[in-house]
């Protein structure tokens, strides 16, 4: 088969990485495109793979109308170019595409519908088959939804996906047990972040002063740092963030993502947006695992009690990998699952419908 893997996040290369390499060694061909965002771009260099580059992402809602045209129009043309059976991704062109020709589409989506309203109402409803993870059960408007008891997340991080580079330490002149802190901070430009909020520059400072006497401080944002936050600014190419996220004492910020990634390596994350509570996949790491904790940007002060809660916390990493070890005892290998699912689609999806317990095959 010909397979499309678009990519309109940086994270979403890591989503899929490991799924096309193992349909290229079964002998797919796949052929990405990727929205102008340098760090995906960089991370697909780094993987080895070639890709199609789309114009810029607009942060206005005008500009995304205007853009998400032109994204159709070109990825249209590469699907005619590589006469692309399956297109797969989170995009709002791949499900319209699907829709203009023979191309079959798969969104895999993570967030609750009531977060994402423009992709409930333009998106989701127009793929061929959307994939989700089982906690979103009852909580979509679609009824032939294919859920699956993972994480977007450990289709990368699962133990039997990624194992953490020692060498990222020594990068920054860090022991193997030393305590350190990462805080990542994201700027919500995107559709689904419309109206929200997350820390502020005061925040962010008051979490850095705390922290500091108990460890190194690495600031990682999403794009422009605060001159402020400068001398903490994380200098680790993208691809080496997941092994040093995986080392760190405490992962703290205004990240869905980046919290979600150190809840399932084992990491206490800790994070602050006016998303606390809205995130399915977040609130069962948190209300069901322990791994994670969110916070209303009211109830900051809250968040600080929590950090300083955990500092004091003896044998905190051996805690949260049990906890870890929980968590991966329910889910299946996602990367397996997803790889089973696309080569066999459509009987795949008949299967799942009909017979939801076959993906434990895939523990």
């Amino acid at each position: 088969m010909n397979i499309l893997i678009d990519i309109g996040h940086p994270a979403h290369v890591h989503y899929y990485r490991n799924l096309a390499k193992e349909l290229s060694l079964k002998g797919h061909n796949i052929v990405w495109s990727v929205k102008y965002l340098p760090i995906a771009m960089q991370l697909l260099d780094y993987y080895g793979f070639s890709y199609h580059v789309l114009p810029k992402k607009s942060d206005s809602i005008t500009g995304k109308f205007f853009k998400q045209l032109q994204y159709s129009y070109k990825i249209l043309r590469i699907c005619r170019k590589y006469d692309i059976d399956i297109a797969i991704g989170t995009s709002a062109t791949i499900a319209h595409i699907s829709k203009l020709s023979r191309v079959k589409s798969i969104i895999f989506d993570d967030d609750d519908d009531k977060v994402q309203p423009i992709a409930t109402i333009f998106i989701n409803p127009f793929a061929d088959a959307l994939l989700s993870p089982d906690v979103l059960k009852g909580k979509r408007k679609r009824k032939d939804v294919v859920y699956y008891s993972g994480y977007h997340e450990l289709a990368y991080l699962h133990p039997r996906r990624f194992t953490p580079d020692p060498n990222v330490l020594k990068e920054l002149g860090l022991s193997e047990n030393e305590p350190f802190f990462l805080l990542r901070f994201n700027v919500f430009k995107a559709h689904h972040d419309i109206g929200a909020q997350g820390l502020s520059l005061d925040q962010k400072l008051q979490i850095v002063e705390i922290l500091k006497p108990h460890g190194k401080v690495f600031v990682t944002t999403e794009r422009n740092t605060e001159p402020e936050l400068l001398e903490y600014k994380l200098k680790v190419s993208p691809e080496k963030a997941h092994s040093l996220i995986a080392y760190a004492t405490l992962f703290l910020g205004d990240s869905q993502t980046m919290s979600s990634e150190a809840a399932v390596l084992g990491v206490p994350s800790l994070r602050c947006n006016s998303f606390a509570g809205r995130i399915s996949y977040l609130e069962e790491e948190e209300k069901k695992y322990g791994l994670t904790y969110a916070f209303l940007p009211e109830d900051f002060n809250k968040m600080l009690i929590k950090v300083k809660e955990l500092l004091n916390m003896p044998d905190l990493k051996k805690e949260w990998q049990e906890r870890r070890h929980v968590m991966l005892s329910d889910k299946i290998d996602v990367t397996a699952f997803w790889v089973w699912f696309v080569e066999n689609y459509p009987e795949s999806k008949k299967i799942m419908k009909g017979t939801p317990e076959y993906q434990y095959r895939f523990r």
